[in-house]
């Protein structure tokens, strides 16, 4: 009988442990903020709530300029949106909109951007959202920041009268924080 209790007591400790070091971690920790220029600072008072990377093209049409020079013009993003364990859990397309897998989606505006670090990548930007569609995550988003973001530029040549209304894809990633105001 007593083998029987100390057995029992051996295996069960551990999982009353585990049980209540389970219970103490059961809220995932929230994403702080990325360090940005002052110019893509969210507005006080909001908060992260959810966290991308986005992988994918940048896709641009080659047009005609006022001036009648050709240069390629961004036509929409095209991208997956993955979250920390690299899972896809949404699409970033034209508008720009972002729809994830739970049909919340919001459409933005660029507000304001600054040069990437490395020159041959898009800027990082401040977005403000204008519209939103469906429940869940994106529901109460209000600002989202692109940032990181590697490569995606477009070609610096093949555009002119010849390949007017052509379109090129550019690869590129960036990390996407969407924001809502602090509860």
């Amino acid at each position: 009988m007593r083998r029987f209790l100390s057995t029992a007591a051996a295996i069960i400790g551990p999982l009353v442990l585990l049980a209540a070091f389970g219970v103490a971690q059961s809220a995932p920790p929230k994403d702080a903020p990325p360090d940005v220029p002052d110019a893509i600072q969210v507005p006080a008072g909001e908060e992260v709530v959810l966290y991308t990377h986005a992988t994918g093209s940048q896709i641009y049409t080659c047009q005609a300029g006022a001036e009648g020079k050709f240069n390629w013009t961004l036509k929409a993003p095209d991208a997956e949106l993955h979250d920390r364990k690299d899972k896809v859990i949404g699409h970033h397309s034209a508008g720009p909109s972002w729809k994830l897998t739970d049909s919340s989606e919001v459409t933005g505006k660029a507000a304001a951007h600054v040069d990437a670090l490395d020159p041959g990548s898009i800027p990082w930007l401040l977005v403000k959202v204008v519209s939103h569609a469906g429940n869940g995550l994106l529901s109460s988003v209000t600002t989202i920041q692109r940032v990181h973001t590697r490569g995606g530029q477009p070609p610096a040549e093949g555009c002119d009268a010849s390949h007017r209304d052509a379109e090129t894809k550019s690869s590129y990633s960036a990390d996407y924080y969407f924001y809502a105001p602090a509860k």
